[in-house]
C-alpha cells in the first residue's frame, strides 16, 4: 500500500495536472464574476427595454458553456484543458452535445 502511494506521488503527469486545476480554479473565479455581470446587465436590459439582450445572451451562453467544461476537467471528467489551452470552439461543442 506504501509502495502504491509513493509511485502516485511521484508522477509528473499527477502534478501537472494539479497544478493546471489550481490555474482553472483561479480562472473559474474571474469567469463567475462576469456571469454575475452578465446576470445583472440581462436584469437591467429586462427592465429598461422590457426584453433580454440577444449579444448578452449569446456571451452569456458561452461563457457558462466554458465554466461548465472547466468544471469538468476540475472534477476529472474530461482530460481536455479548457481554452486558453484548447480552442475556445471546444466549449462550444460541449454545448451542442448538451442539446441533443
Amino acid at each position: 500500500m506504501q509502495e502504491q502511494i509513493n509511485e502516485n506521488l511521484k508522477k509528473i503527469e499527477t502534478w501537472k495536472r494539479i497544478i493546471f486545476m489550481l490555474i482553472f480554479a483561479a480562472i473559474d473565479s474571474l469567469v463567475k464574476l462576469l456571469l454575475w455581470l452578465v446576470i445583472l446587465l440581462q436584469v437591467g436590459s429586462v427592465l429598461f427595454t422590457g426584453d433580454a439582450n440577444a449579444n448578452i445572451l449569446n456571451f452569456g451562453r458561452s461563457l457558462s458553456t466554458y465554466h461548465y467544461h472547466i468544471l469538468l476537467f476540475l472534477t476529472f471528467n474530461t482530460e481536455q484543458l479548457p481554452f486558453p489551452f484548447s480552442d475556445w470552439n471546444e466549449t462550444a461543442k460541449l454545448e451542442l452535445l448538451g442539446k441533443q
